[in-house]
């Protein structure tokens, strides 16, 4: 059997990231999601918690046929030890996902596979940009699976965002801690 790893922010999980998680259920047997910067909410970047990023990707991944595991990651601020928590907080894994330069490297030179894979869309599904149509109230919807947006709906989640954008779109908690 091989599993393999696919780790992101997911804020919000959007059509590429299904896209890829669905290519990398093609390849392997089982799939575990990381979510990385788990314990990092309610900010213009992060703006939803790590539970709501497990509901949001659980829902849109109960249609697929391959087994999948979600778990959070937290941050650590010691690249050099980051792949042996990775592994503490995971499913064991036999090949890890990603197009992150710097996580391609801690993992390779942990010796673990590294399979890179296709940007779907990029200009159009990135994060960032998501979540800008969000503040500003332009079209968002068409870029994240159904799932995505009943759970942003039923936890508050353009709302919540709006605000903490504040007036003028920038970070209104950015100076606050």
């Amino acid at each position: 059997m091989t599993r393999g790893f696919y780790i992101g922010r997911f804020q919000p999980f959007h059509e590429g990231h299904c896209e890829m998680t669905a290519d990398i259920a093609a390849e392997v047997d089982e799939v575990v999601v990381g979510i990385g910067s788990a314990g990092k909410s309610h900010s213009v970047r992060n703006p939803f918690t790590a539970g709501e990023r497990i509901m949001m990707i659980s829902r849109v991944l109960e249609g697929i046929d391959t087994r999948t595991y979600v778990v959070p990651i937290e941050d650590i601020e010691r690249n050099s030890v980051w792949v042996s928590h990775i592994r503490s907080m995971s499913p064991d894994f036999d090949i890890a996902y990603s197009n992150n330069p710097l996580v391609v490297r801690l993992f390779e030179e942990a010796g673990i596979e590294v399979r890179r894979s296709g940007m779907y869309n990029r200009d159009d599904l990135k994060g960032s940009k998501i979540r800008e149509r969000m503040i500003a109230g332009r079209e968002w919807r068409d870029r994240v699976p159904e799932a995505v947006v009943d759970v942003l709906d039923e936890i508050g989640g353009i709302e919540r965002l709006r605000t903490i954008a504040g007036e003028d779109g920038t970070d209104a908690t950015e100076n606050d801690h």
